[in-house]
């Protein structure tokens, strides 16, 4: 691998020589799966993977769940329960994680992420299948960004990009398997044992990890000075995660009710939200300010473009072209395979001089994608476009993705690894609900019928409401593709 070019003081940093951690660069020939890693590798990925499993498993039990539940209209709120949260449990992990290191905002997570399925797959009212969702959604926010904070600690600079490889890898088997084995066991056992089997699996994983963790990552490190850094968090950040949590919650209820009422939650949303986002993104964020700024914009702008796009691609091929749910969802397969092949290529030593350069090519092939998925619109078009569409674009992600989270680590000191993890994340949830919100209102306004979640029927929807949603969205991710020739910092 190069040299990097220079950086700026504190941000170029390597992580320092404290105890638990590694101070020097991998040996010649050592990866992830060597004998020093191996268990942490095969553990945090393993989390990774029933992550993602749960993800793909609970959307597929979560209509049915409505229904015998009588919450049809409610059913929106068990996404956004989840994401409000997660975001508060992203700010707590990094300040926890900075302060006293990963293994506890870790542990907590996963008891969390498990007791809130627990919850929900035992609720016997809608109401309490949403707080089970949201006690989910906080142990989700802590687990991811300390995973983040894991990697920075643990591996060294060279294996950061393989072990985020292997985190989008983690992702294949669950895109492909998981909806399947939802609705399998939906259909002959019931919605519940969807939610109630998955916490039984995160034993293994974390009997794996966690005692490398604690050997590897555990503990503060020492800030800029020298000292170590103080055991009580930020207050004020911690009133601006409840901020923002609040305010997007605000901005998605009134993203679903287009009646002038919802003014005025709309109004308090973004009151709540612009300067409590200002606060927790690095300054600089919304002006593409070169280096870590960037990098965290970039992330949200990717990631918001593309799922708010992905969410409608189902809904057309059902309501426009008369695929069936199932063949609509397989219309998305590939993408996972594609997805995980543009995360390895990212990680290969050979390319990392030519990162930028890929993660620009990388935002002009989501925007083609993007952009071409509205042509099947036209009957002449064959409904397989999407498909092939959209193996592009994931590929596109995948560089993209992952090299922001390897970027994001060489740019941030090791004190503040956490809170900048926490940083990506909110860029990257926040931008998904907003961009969400946002096409959702313009293809119900321009006749798109009622939309609750990504794959639900739509009634009298016209060709144009789809339009409206994907053309914005390439635009979108074409900004992206400026703001990836901005991620390198000014030579020090």
């Amino acid at each position: 691998m190069t040299a990097p070019e220079p950086r700026d003081t504190e941000a170029a940093r390597p992580a320092t020589a404290h105890e638990g951690v590694p101070g020097g660069p991998a040996p010649a020939g050592e990866t992830v799966l060597s004998r020093a890693y191996r268990a942490l590798s095969i553990g945090i990925v393993s989390v990774v993977v029933l992550i993602a499993f749960e993800a793909t498993a609970v959307g597929t039990a979560m209509p049915v769940a409505a229904r015998e539940l009588h919450g049809v209209s409610l059913y929106a709120f068990a996404f956004s329960g989840y994401f409000t949260t997660s975001l508060f449990g992203m700010v707590l992990s990094g300040q926890w994680s900075d302060r006293r290191g990963p293994v506890a905002p870790l542990t907590c997570g996963i008891a969390s992420f498990a007791a809130g399925l627990l919850l929900s797959g035992t609720a016997g009212a809608m109401w309490l299948f949403i707080l089970g969702r949201a006690v989910q959604g906080f142990g989700g926010g802590l687990v991811i960004v300390a995973l983040y904070v894991v990697v920075g600690r643990a591996y060294p600079e060279r294996l950061r990009p393989a072990i985020m490889a292997a985190f989008a890898a983690g992702w294949i088997v669950p895109s492909i398997v998981g909806p399947l084995a939802s609705g399998a066991v939906t259909e002959h056992l019931g919605w519940r044992w969807v939610f109630i089997g998955i916490p039984a699996l995160v034993v293994l994983p974390l009997a794996l990890a966690l005692p490398r963790i604690r050997s590897r990552a555990s503990g503060p490190v020492p800030g800029a000075d020298g000292r170590d850094r103080p055991a009580s968090f930020d207050r004020r950040r911690i009133r601006l995660a409840l901020a923002i949590s609040l305010g997007a919650g605000l901005l998605q209820y009134a993203a679903q009710d287009l009646r002038w009422l919802s003014l005025l939650p709309g109004a308090a949303g973004a009151a709540l939200l612009v300067p409590a986002v200002l606060g927790l993104l690095p300054r600089g964020t919304w002006r593409a300010a070169r280096g870590l700024p960037s990098v965290v914009l970039l992330r949200g702008i990717a990631a918001g473009s593309f799922i708010a796009a992905e969410s409608f691609v189902p809904l057309m091929l059902v309501t426009q072209r008369g695929l069936s749910p199932t063949l609509a969802g397989f219309s998305l397969a590939a993408g996972g395979a594609t997805w995980a092949l543009g995360s390895w290529m990212q990680a290969r030593p050979r390319v990392e001089p030519y990162r930028e350069r890929l993660m620009t090519l990388g935002m002009v092939l989501v925007a083609a994608a993007i952009a071409t998925a509205p042509s099947v619109l036209i009957d002449a078009v064959p409904a397989w476009t999407v498909a092939v569409a959209w193996a592009f674009g994931c590929f596109g992600m995948g560089l993209v993705i992952s090299s922001t989270s390897v970027l994001l680590l060489k740019l941030s000191a090791p004190e503040d690894a956490g809170s900048n993890s926490a940083a990506l994340q909110i860029s990257d949830g926040l931008s998904n609900v907003l961009l969400l919100a946002a096409g959702g209102a313009a293809f119900a306004a321009l006749g798109g019928g009622t939309v609750t979640h990504a794959a639900t029927e739509a009634t009298g929807s016209h060709p144009a409401a789809f339009a409206v949603v994907f053309l914005p969205m390439a635009g979108v991710a074409l900004l992206g593709a400026w703001v990836t020739t901005r991620l390198r910092s000014p030579a020090g």
